[in-house]
């Protein structure tokens, strides 16, 4: 999955950039979505399963600062092109970019270990002890010899079984689902409601938004402002995963999501008291309200979840717990995605805020609530 999936994606994003009609691009954007949902637990697996469990949150957590990182240089790429091709058709650039880079990722995940514990859950033990002498490779060799044994007490064996996806709410597992599900979800609500229309709340706020836009100038106008304040706010998310990273291991997985999604609370009322105080206080309530969440958001919840998702449940259930807690999620980022222009337009900045306010400290209490604690916990040791 990790090759097929990435394949997938470098296929649909060329024919992105070459959509003759809506119809098409509607239909290879569908492609290049399916293809980033299934690299989200595939990935998480891939090293989690691979490396040492004291430094497990560590390097999984450094692999997914690359999605800052990506954020940020995609918003900068966005800039460039827009001011070198200040036309509607810019964006097929902006996608095509990415094809080359892509290509390469396809071919070095050819030589990517498989996982020796996905293999031991389905009784091949000789094809685990292949993959992790692979996994071992270096100059001198050692250990020279891989041998495996089974797990002692039958009773937790998950081995020559497949996991069935009503396990994932039976009693044993149901609390690492609501602890990988709900939170997630919770966090998608406000991460992509106030991520996505960032520049749009930044703009309403101040009362420069442009509602219509009549011409193609004004449109290109509008977007290379919004990608300034975008790119202005978002250096918060690589200094907040850069901290996850170094954090996670040592304070825990629970205690930083519960922190984040707190510090979110406090930097969401930090953007709605703004409309109620005088300048300067309100530039420095919005400004500094927006960076206090997007620093807490990937310090916690956006990177804690997703750590969570993929260590809470047992390995023959594992790609499925974390497939479908990314699932669950996502389905809050949609109706974000959808609604909150809606809501925006209805309601108000204010009234919007403060949703989010109560959803991301009901986060907080979720985490708590089912915690199950994963920082140096061995994942065969998962679900016993």
């Amino acid at each position: 999955m990790f090759v097929i999936e990435m394949l997938v994606f470098v296929v649909f994003l060329a024919g992105l950039t070459m959509a003759p009609s809506f119809g098409w691009l509607l239909f290879f954007l569908f492609g290049v979505g399916v293809a980033l949902g299934c690299d989200y637990p595939t990935a998480h697996l891939v090293i989690s399963e691979s490396i040492p469990s004291r430094d497990r949150g560590k390097l999984v957590l450094a692999a997914f600062a690359f999605q800052a990182i990506g954020a940020l240089v995609g918003t900068a790429l966005g800039f460039v092109i827009l001011t070198l091709d200040p036309s509607l058709d810019a964006w097929r650039w902006m996608y095509g970019i990415v094809i080359v880079p892509a290509s390469f990722v396809v071919v070095a995940r050819l030589f990517v270990s498989d996982s020796g514990q996905w293999l031991m859950s389905r009784g091949r033990r000789a094809d685990a002890e292949r993959e992790l002498r692979r996994l071992f490779t270096r100059e001198p060799q050692y250990p020279k010899q891989v041998r495996l044994a089974e797990l002692a007490d039958a009773p937790h064996r998950s081995h020559h079984r497949r996991g069935r996806w009503s396990e994932l709410f039976d009693r044993k597992n149901r609390r690492a689902t609501i602890l990988a599900s709900v939170p997630w979800f919770l966090q998608d609500l406000g991460t992509y409601g106030i991520g996505i229309f960032t520049p749009t709340i930044l703009s309403h706020a101040f009362g420069h938004e442009i509602s219509n836009a009549h011409n193609v100038s004004t449109v290109i106008a509008r977007d290379l402002e919004g990608a300034k304040g975008a790119a202005l706010v978002d250096t918060l998310l690589i200094v907040g995963i850069l901290a996850a990273v170094l954090m996670s291991d040592r304070v825990g997985r629970i205690r930083l999501q519960v922190l984040g999604f707190i510090g979110c609370a406090a930097g969401l009322a930090m953007v709605a008291l703004q409309s109620h105080v005088e300048e300067p206080a309100r530039t420095m309530l919005l400004f500094g309200g927006f960076m206090l969440v997007n620093f807490m958001t990937n310090l916690g919840p956006n990177a804690q979840t997703y750590l969570l998702a993929g260590e809470v449940f047992p390995t023959h259930i594992r790609g499925k717990g974390a497939g479908f807690a990314a699932a669950f999620a996502k389905i809050g980022a949609v109706l974000t995605a959808f609604a909150f222009p809606v809501l925006l337009a209805e309601t108000g900045t204010d009234i919007l805020l403060t949703a989010l306010v109560f959803t991301s400290l009901l986060g907080a209490l979720v985490t708590w609530w089912f915690r199950i604690e994963t920082a140096g916990v061995n994942l065969e040791e998962i679900g016993r």
